[in-house]
Parts: structure tokens; sequence; C-alpha cells
């Protein structure tokens, strides 16, 4: 059977009509959901771009031992496998993290790979003079130097929506489907970096849902890495501003998503539907000023880390089925190598979803947990959420067979041996200090307790009422995080040991 993964970055499960959003318009999502299943509660794993990836690469979750960085030399590889069972293998992307040295060793696993360039502050066109910056620009620059000018100089020719980079993606996949290949099934990933910002998007999609002009007096890319800087933004904007940088989020949605339809259509054309698996589904989702912030920091409320996940199986037909147990982007691995007939090697974290489809919830996960390494873990058993921050003055590692360019070690000694279970080859043990995004009105500082069922948007902190229930999950959650034996250090800055 023919498998397609499209990965759509930053989509936020309640903009989609799917799962009931109203908002914004995403008529082929819809299309697509109305045959096949839909998964309620999919949840991330590691965060965020790469850490995410990585689960699906490698079914590791390595917010536990590591942050950011390449695949390593122990892990396996997603493509690869499939290659070994027969697979032509291939992916269709414009994330640009694909091509730093940071990220080595993923795009490499396929036999073919298509990239589309200039992405955010992928190093693509040469930058332009500081004269030809529009006022849209500088607005970006106030908030993120930098930022707008390396954006913008990548962009700066573009003339229509067939320049942008939905359309380029889900055009360029269309072809790959059409040209003659061998007899073998394939494994096609297809990778939007959109929804992703800057909200950078042309008419009419500026204009659907806001005032497009409004670009001129307000930013299409809020931070949110740097806590002191959002916290100073969120000072300044106004209702107006925050309303315009919203939709132009959903306008990027909507822009992504008539694209996708494409694909779909290629699928149709092609007549692919009968013998080919397609899995549509994204990384994590993107806060747009919900509690005060941007983005997809710790703590992770459902908002961006409750995320879609629909599933087309031909043998397996939904009609619009939906799945209420428990998956996670880890479970993508496993799942994937299911549905090719597969065995998953038993060095995994991943657990397949192919059961659940079948009704056998035997072996269903009865938790998940999801976090930013060096930073707090959340744990759901599907009706109650445990929201933990670390102890910063406990101390962190990090374990790799090699020291990431994304990893700055303290001048203190480092350790070598072999940490990571099932891992026999020896790592690195090395002292870090934790890239937190710092105390955001106090949010990443506070254990918090939430109740999914009868408060879903997770305004109601029951940490202080209802003991039993916080105790049991702080139980649940030293459970998982031991089954995946995770370093000791882990435990005490998480208050579990």
């Amino acid at each position: 059977m023919n498998i397609i993964l499209v990965l759509i970055d930053s989509v936020n499960r309640n903009a989609l009509s799917a799962y009931g959003g109203t908002e914004f318009a995403t008529p082929n999502l819809q299309s697509f959901a109305k045959k096949a299943w839909r998964f309620d509660n999919h949840f991330v794993g590691s965060l965020p771009c790469m850490p995410a990836r990585r689960e699906i690469f490698a079914g590791f979750s390595g917010m536990q031992w590591r942050p950011w960085g390449p695949l390593e030399p122990f892990d396996l590889r997603l493509p690869k496998l499939l290659e070994s069972a027969g697979y032509t293998t291939a992916i269709v992307t414009d994330h640009y993290h694909y091509w730093e040295e940071s990220a080595n060793g993923y795009i490499q696993s396929f036999q073919g790979a298509e990239f589309i360039r200039g992405h955010e502050l992928d190093f693509w066109e040469p930058l332009v003079p500081e004269a030809d910056l529009p006022q849209w620009v500088h607005n970006i620059e106030k908030w993120r130097p930098g930022y707008g000018h390396r954006y913008f100089s990548n962009v700066a020719n573009f003339k229509d929506e067939a320049d942008f980079f939905p359309a380029k993606v889900m055009t360029s996949a269309s072809e790959w489907l059409a040209k003659p290949k061998t007899g073998k099934p394939f494994f096609l990933q297809v990778e939007s970096f959109d929804v992703h910002e800057p909200f950078d998007v042309p008419e009419p999609y500026a204009s659907m849902y806001g005032d497009g002009a409004a670009r001129d007096r307000f930013t299409l890319w809020p931070p949110y890495q740097d806590a002191v800087r959002q916290a100073e933004f969120m000072s300044q904007a106004s209702p107006e501003e925050l309303a315009f940088v919203r939709s132009q989020y959903g306008a990027k949605l909507t822009m992504t998503d008539r694209w996708l339809g494409k694909l779909f259509t290629t699928l149709d054309e092609l007549q692919l539907w009968d013998d080919t698996a397609v899995i549509v589904t994204t990384d994590h989702g993107h806060d747009l000023g919900e509690r005060g912030g941007y983005g997809k920091q710790f703590p992770h409320f459902d908002s961006h880390a409750n995320i879609p996940l629909l599933v087309w199986h031909p043998g397996l037909q939904a009609n619009g089925g939906a799945i209420e147990n428990l998956t996670s982007t880890v479970d993508l691995f496993a799942s994937i190598l299911a549905i090719a007939g597969v065995e998953p090697p038993r060095q995994t974290h991943s657990h397949s979803f192919l059961p659940l489809l079948k009704g056998e919830i035997g072996n269903a996960r009865n938790a998940v947990i999801y976090g930013t390494f060096g930073q707090g873990i959340c744990c759901t058993d599907g009706e109650w959420t445990l929201i933990q921050p670390p102890d910063r003055d406990k101390p962190l590692y990090a374990y790799s067979t090699m020291v990431p360019t994304t990893i700055e070690p303290q001048d203190k000694p480092v350790d070598h041996g072999r940490y990571i279970p099932g891992i026999d080859m020896p790592q690195w043990k090395i002292p870090i200090t934790p890239d937190g995004p710092g105390d955001r009105r106090n949010l990443d500082s506070q254990p918090l307790l939430f109740n999914r069922r009868s408060d879903p948007e997770q305004k109601r902190d029951l940490w202080q009422d209802r003991p039993e229930e916080r105790e049991r999950m702080l139980r649940l959650m030293r459970q998982v995080i031991e089954r995946y034996g995770a370093p000791a250090e882990l435990f005490q800055r998480l208050g579990l040991d």
C-alpha cells in the first residue's frame, strides 16, 4: 500500500472546521475529514519543530534527554526502514530547518528530496538594501530584529499566490505523484512550513478575515521565544492588533488548505485513493494571544498541544468516524510501519494506532506525556491534564553521542557512558543551562491541573481543589516517565522523586 504523510506546520485544531471551528474556511480538510478517521485526543510529544520530527522519523521520545538537534547515529530512520521493505521514498518540503546543520540526517534518509527554498530565515537570497524594506517589514523588525529583513529578502520578488510556499509544495508533490515510477509502493512525505509565521499572505487571503492593509500598522510576526520581549509586545498591542494577527493566521490557513486541495485532486485524477493511505497532521499548534502569549512554549495548554490527526486507510474506511483513544506524535512512526506491513523495531517509544482503526483497544495508551527539553512536562489521561514545571535550580544534562550546535555546555566536567536504555553506544552526559522561556506571568512556574471534560478551555486550575486527582496524576506522570527510562535528575527537576 502506498503511504502519504502530509505534515502542515503550526495548525490549531480548533481552527479547523473538521474539529468544529467556524472562524476560518478549510473546505478541503473538511472534505477529507468526512471520509477519514478523526483523532480527537491526539497530542504533541517532544516540542518544537525538529524534536517533533525526530519522534516521527525515529520513534524516539527525545524531550527527556536532549534538545533540538540532528538525528543521532543510533536513531532509526523511518524512510530507510520503508526502503528496506521495498518502498520508494521521497519528501517534498519547504521546511528550511532540514537544510541547517542542527537538523542533519532527516532528509538524507529519503531516496529522493525536493526542497522549496526561502521560508522564514532560510539563507537563500542576498539581503536587500534596508532602504528597500516596506513598512510591514519594519513592523516585524521592531519586535524581531533581523527576522523581517531576512524573510522579505527571500520573498521580495513574489508576484502572486502561485509564488507562495504552500502552492509550490503542493504543486511539486502533485508532480512527483504523476511521474513514472517503478511498480514498488511509495512513501511520500509532504511538508508545508506554513501555517508557520510570519503570517504573510497575498490577496485575496489577507483581507478574508480582517483588513489586509493593516500590515502597514501592525506586525505579522509577534515575538514569543523571548519572554521579556513578548510581555512588552502584549502590553503595547491593542485589541485591534491582536485581532489582525489572528486574521492573518487564519488567512494563511485558508491559503494552505486551498493548495492542499490540489494534492487531493491529484489523488483523484491518478485514482490513488484505493491503494494509498493518507495521514494529515501537524507538529504542534500555535497560540494566538491566549493567556497573554504566542507560539508553542511551555506551559503546553491544549490550545497548541491537542493537535489534529486525520487518517484515510482504504482497507479500514471510517466515513468520518472518531477515535477517542490517546495518541501522540511519536506514534506516527510505528503506525506508518504497520500500514506498510513492517514490524516495528523493539527499541522504539512508538505505539501503532492501526489497531484503533480496527476497534482493538486492548493496548491503547492510558496516558501521554509531552513537553520541551529543559522545561516542564505535561501529562494527560484524556480527562485530566497535569502541567508540571521544573525546578530550575536542579541539575540538567543533555545526553547525546555528539555535541550538537544547539547544546551549549557549561564549564563543568562532561561524563560519558551508556545512559539511554536500549542504546548500546556511548553517550556524553553534558551539563547545560536550562533554555527556558522565563517566567511568563508565573504560568511556567506553578503546577496546574485541569479537567478537560468540564473545562475544555483549561481556565480553572484545580490543583488545590482536587488533591486526590492531583496525586493520582503525579503518580501517573511518574509511571509514564519511568517506562521511558528517563534520567534520574528529571524526576528531581519535576518534583517526582
